[in-house]
C-alpha cells in the first residue's frame, strides 16, 4: 500500500475545490470559483481558510459551483460515512478529499487531479493522521429550486439580498426581544412603587417596607441599565454583521451587472448605491428600539385599565390620534422624499460629470452653464427639503403636545375618580407615569416616519438593482474551458448598444483562425471597437453568434474568457498609484522579471529608468503625471504581461512619437508570434505586424482577406467610400 506523501496531495484548498467540483458535480475552472472573491494585493488566489480569520471565502467559492459547505472541527476516526465525500484540511497549507474508508477503517481513498484526469488512490489513515489538522469540510450539492425566470439573477437575490442578511442574525434579534420585554415589565417597577410608598407606606407609617421597595426598585433599576447595555451592543454586533454583508453583497452586484444593465449617468447611480448608508442608519441602535418598544405600549395600556378602569380610554384616544396623524402625513412625506433623492441623484450627476471633465471644463470656459445647473439643483433641493423639514419637525412637537394634554386629562379624570373613591392617590400617579410610558413609543416612533420612509423608498431603489440581470448568473452551465487555442468566428452578428435604434454593427461575418493578427480598419462608428468589446464578452449580440475555439460565447464563462485574453482599450484607465501597480493590475503578485519583460516590450522602460522612483514613480489619478503616449505604454505591457492566447488592442499607438511606436511595435511583431492578435487601427504602420485586414463600411464587412490583397484592393481604387 502506498504511504501517504503531502506533496502528492492537492496544494490548496482551491485545488480541492475544482476536482471535487469536477468529481462529484460539474467542471468548473479556478477563475469561475474565485472570480468574484477579493483577492489581497500581491497574492495569486485568495485565502479561503485562516484559523485567524474569516472562513466564509471558500464557501462562497463553493457557491458558484452550486455547492453548499459546512466546516466541521473533528477527528478522523469521528467522521462518518454518511459525511462522505469530505475535504480535509492538512498541514503547510494542503488539502484533501476523502471520498471512502476502507472495511477496517485503516485504509482511506484519497480523489486528486493529475494531467487534468481524475485519480483514485488509497492511503494508510495514520499517514492521513500525521498531516490532518482537526479541521474538515463537508460540502454537498445545493438543491435549492430556483424558478427559471430567476436563473440570470444572483444567489443573493434568489435567497433575497436583504431579508436573508437579516435572518442571519436571527439568533441576535431574539435575544434582543426578550431583553426589550423585561426592560419594558421593569418599567413598571417606578410607578408600582410610588404607587405602594403613597398608599402602603406614608398611611400605615412603614419605614421598613419602604426601604424593603427602596431595594426592590434600585435591583430592577441595575438591571434595566445592564440589560440596555447588552441589548444595545447585541444590536450594534448585528448591524455590524448586515452592514459587512450586504455592502459585499451590493459591490459584488454592481461588479457583477451586465454593462447594459448598469444605470445612467454614472453620477446617479453612485448616489443610488450611497441609499445604502440609509438603511445602515436605519438599522441602528436608537430606532430599532424604537419599533421594537412599540408592541408593549398594550402592556402599560392593560396595567393602566387594572389600576384605573375607564381612565385608560385617555392614552387609547391619544395613541389613535398620533396613529391617524401618522397616516395622513405619511403619503406627502413618501412623495417628498422621492422627489429629493430623484434631485439629489441630478445634483450628483453634475458634480461627477464636472469632476471627471474639470480640465475639459477650464479650457472652454463653459463653467457659466454648469453653475447654473448646479446651482438650479441646489435651490430644488432646498425647496423640496423645506416641507420635508417641516413634517419632521411637526410630527414630534404635535406629539410632545399630546402627551402633554394626556397628562392633564388624566389628572383631571383621576380627581373625579378619587373624590367618588374609585381611584387612590398613589394609583393616579403610577398612571400617570404608564400613560406618558405607553404613549411615548408611539410618538417616537411617528417621530420616525421620515427616517423610515427615506429607509424605505432606498430599499426600493437598491431592491431593483439586485434584479437586474448579470453576466455570470449562479449556476450557469458555463462549459469549463481552462485554454483557447485562439480561433475567433463571427456569424451574421447584429449589434446595437442600449436604448440606441442604430445598428452599430450589421451582419458582420468573418473567421480568425489561431495564430492569425489580423488589423481592423474603418471610418470612426463603423463598430471597430464594438467587436472587440464583443469578443470580451463585455456585450451580447443583438442577432447572430461569435464562437471562440467553435465554441458559441453565450457557453463560455466570461472569466474563462477574460483569461485568456489580454485587452487594450482606446482609452487607457490607469489608477492612482506607482507604475508598477498599474503595469501588475490585473496580477500583483508576478515578479520583477515578468514586470521588467512587458515594461521593456512596450517601452515603459525608457521613462521608468529616467526617474529618480523608478517603477515606483507615481502615476497619480487617472495618470494625470504621464503623457497620452506613456499611458498608452503602460497599457500595453499591461496586457503583455503574460502569453495570452488572444490579444484585442485598440488603437494601441495612437499617441505615440514615430520612434516609440516603430520600437513597440517591432517588439510586439516577436511577442505576437503564435497568438491571435487583432489591432483596431488607423496607421499605417501598424499594418507591418498583422497578416490581414478587415476592412468595415457602413458598419458591415467591406472588405476582408490577406493584408497584401486588401492593400492592393484598396490602393486600386476599391477604396472604402465604393
Amino acid at each position: 500500500m502506498k504511504e501517504y506523501n503531502e506533496e502528492e496531495t492537492l496544494d490548496s484548498l482551491l485545488d480541492a475545490l475544482v476536482t471535487y467540483s469536477k468529481f462529484y458535480n460539474k467542471a468548473y475552472s479556478k477563475e469561475s470559483l474565485v472570480h468574484d472573491l477579493p483577492i489581497e494585493k500581491g497574492k495569486e488566489s485568495p485565502e479561503l481558510f485562516s484559523l485567524n480569520s474569516s472562513k466564509g471565502l471558500f464557501s462562497r467559492a463553493a457557491a458558484n459551483a452550486g455547492l453548499k459547505t459546512k466546516f466541521i472541527k473533528k477527528d478522523l476516526d469521528d467522521i462518518s460515512n454518511l459525511q462522505l465525500p469530505i475535504i480535509l484540511l492538512m498541514n503547510n497549507s494542503n488539502s484533501c478529499i476523502v471520498d471512502s474508508f476502507s472495511e477496517d477503517r485503516k485504509k482511506v481513498k484519497i480523489i486528486s487531479e493529475l494531467s487534468g484526469d481524475i485519480v483514485e488512490e488509497w492511503f494508510d489513515i495514520d499517514a492521513i493522521k500525521q498531516e490532518y489538522l482537526g479541521f474538515a469540510i463537508l460540502v454537498k450539492k445545493s438543491f435549492d429550486y430556483v424558478d427559471s425566470d430567476k436563473k440570470n439573477q444572483s444567489d443573493f437575490v434568489v435567497k433575497h439580498w436583504f431579508w436573508s442578511t437579516l435572518k442571519i442574525s436571527r439568533g441576535i434579534y431574539i435575544d434582543v426581544i426578550f431583553a426589550s420585554i423585561l426592560i419594558n415589565l421593569f418599567v413598571l417597577a417606578t410607578p408600582l412603587f410610588t404607587m405602594s410608598v403613597y398608599d402602603r407606606v406614608i398611611p400605615n407609617n412603614a419605614i421598613e417596607t419602604l426601604w424593603f421597595f427602596a431595594f426592590g426598585v434600585l435591583l430592577v433599576y441595575f438591571l434595566d441599565i445592564s440589560l440596555k447595555l447588552i441589548r444595545s451592543y447585541f444590536l450594534e454586533i448585528a448591524a455590524k454583521k448586515s452592514d459587512i454583508i450586504m455592502s459585499s453583497i451590493i459591490f459584488e452586484k454592481v461588479l457583477g451587472l451586465k454593462l447594459e444593465q448598469i444605470p445612467k449617468p454614472i453620477g446617479s447611480f453612485a448616489n443610488n448605491l450611497k441609499n445604502f448608508d440609509v438603511i445602515r442608519g436605519f438599522l441602528t441602535n436608537a430606532t430599532l428600539v424604537a419599533f421594537i418598544d412599540l408592541p408593549f405600549s398594550v402592556i402599560f395600556l392593560i396595567v393602566i385599565y387594572y389600576l384605573g378602569g375607564v381612565i385608560v380610554i385617555i392614552p387609547i384616544i391619544v395613541i389613535l390620534i398620533i396613529l391617524i396623524m401618522a397616516l395622513v402625513l405619511k403619503v406627502p412625506i413618501q412623495r417628498n422624499i422621492k422627489k429629493i433623492n430623484e434631485i439629489v441623484s441630478k445634483k450628483n450627476a453634475i458634480l461627477i460629470e464636472v469632476l471627471n471633465n474639470i480640465e475639459t471644463l477650464k479650457s472652454l470656459g463653459g463653467n457659466n452653464n454648469i453653475r447654473w445647473n448646479w446651482e438650479e439643483s441646489n435651490g430644488n433641493i432646498a425647496q423640496t427639503g423645506l416641507l420635508s423639514r417641516m413634517l419632521s419637525a411637526f410630527i414630534p412637537s404635535f406629539t410632545a403636545l399630546l402627551i402633554q394634554l394626556n397628562t392633564i386629562a388624566i389628572v383631571i379624570a383621576g380627581v373625579y375618580l378619587i373624590k367618588d373613591f374609585q381611584l387612590t392617590m398613589g394609583a393616579l400617579i403610577a398612571i400617570v407615569i404608564l400613560s406618558s410610558r405607553a404613549v411615548a413609543p408611539m410618538g417616537q416612533a411617528a417621530g420616525l416616519i421620515t427616517n423610515y420612509e427615506d429607509a424605505s423608498n432606498s430599499y426600493r431603489i437598491l431592491n431593483d438593482l439586485m434584479h437586474k440581470p448579470e453576466e455570470r448568473p449562479k449556476e450557469s452551465d458555463f462549459v469549463s474551458k481552462k485554454s483557447f487555442q485562439g480561433k475567433i468566428e463571427f456569424r451574421n452578428v447584429t449589434f446595437k448598444y442600449p436604448n440606441t435604434e442604430v445598428e452599430i454593427l450589421k451582419n458582420v461575418s468573418f473567421v480568425i483562425n489561431p495564430g492569425e493578427r489580423v488589423a481592423i480598419l474603418g471610418k470612426i462608428g463603423t463598430g471597430k471597437s464594438t467587436i472587440l468589446k464583443l469578443i470580451l464578452k463585455l456585450y451580447e449580440p443583438t442577432n447572430g453568434s461569435i464562437l471562440i475555439d467553435d465554441i458559441d460565447i453565450t457557453q463560455l464563462d466570461p472569466a474563462d474568457i477574460r483569461r485568456n485574453m489580454s485587452y487594450l482599450s482606446q482609452h487607457v484607465s490607469l489608477f492612482n498609484g506607482t507604475l508598477r501597480d498599474n503595469i501588475t493590475f490585473r496580477a500583483s503578485f508576478v515578479n520583477d522579471e515578468k514586470m521588467l519583460t512587458a515594461a521593456k516590450i512596450a517601452g515603459v522602460d525608457n521613462f521608468a529608468n529616467a526617474h529618480p522612483r523608478g517603477y515606483d514613480m507615481e502615476v497619480g489619478e487617472k495618470g494625470e503625471g504621464l503623457s497620452g503616449g506613456q499611458i498608452q505604454s503602460v497599457g500595453i505591457s499591461r496586457a503583455c504581461l503574460f502569453d495570452y492566447p488572444i490579444n484585442l488592442f485598440d488603437e494601441p499607438t495612437s499617441s505615440m512619437d514615430k520612434q516609440t511606436e516603430d520600437n513597440v511595435l517591432s517588439n510586439l511583431n516577436k511577442f505576437m508570434k503564435g497568438k491571435t492578435l487583432l489591432i483596431v487601427t488607423q496607421k499605417m504602420p501598424i499594418l507591418q505586424i498583422v497578416d490581414k485586414i478587415i476592412v468595415l463600411n457602413n458598419n458591415t464587412i467591406y472588405l476582408y482577406g490577406d493584408k497584401e490583397a486588401v492593400i492592393k484592393a484598396l490602393s486600386q481604387g476599391e477604396h472604402i467610400e465604393k
